[in-house]
């Protein structure tokens, strides 16, 4: 999935760590600076996405963001290099939730948590026993 992902892949998303959850980095770039010299929150919030998308979907099918949100703690200045870890909380039947930890070293720099839901087949392309 990530490896399709332009998005991520077009601001430099490094995919470091999968399996119970994800971890992935990226550097703080000049272009990613808003008007008060910190990190624009939408890219500080695409990196969390971009974790949050890859441990939900490192179990398989299908699985897309139901709903999202973020809280900053602390401003990211051009070039930081943020890790985004997330974490499985919990998944039941098509749904899921997960919190990511956006991290510059070890200090805080925003919380997200994400809520999933798996796909459902589209009708014709379900696999066949």
């Amino acid at each position: 999935m990530l490896e399709a992902d332009r998005a991520s892949a077009g601001l430099g998303i490094e995919l470091v760590d999968e399996g119970d959850g994800a971890e992935v980095r990226m550097t703080v770039t000049g272009e990613m600076v808003n008007g008060h010299g910190t990190a624009h929150g939408g890219y500080l919030f695409l990196l969390a996405d971009t974790a949050f998308a890859c441990a939900c979907n490192s179990h398989g099918p299908v699985t897309v963001a139901a709903g999202a949100d973020i809280t900053f703690v602390a401003p990211a200045w051009e070039g930081d290099e943020l890790r985004a870890v997330a974490r499985e909380r919990v998944r039941h039947g098509r749904s899921g939730l997960y919190d990511v930890t956006v991290l510059r070293g070890e200090q805080v720099i925003a919380e997200f948590r994400g809520r999933s839901r798996t796909a459902a087949p589209v009708k014709g392309t379900e696999a066949t026993a």
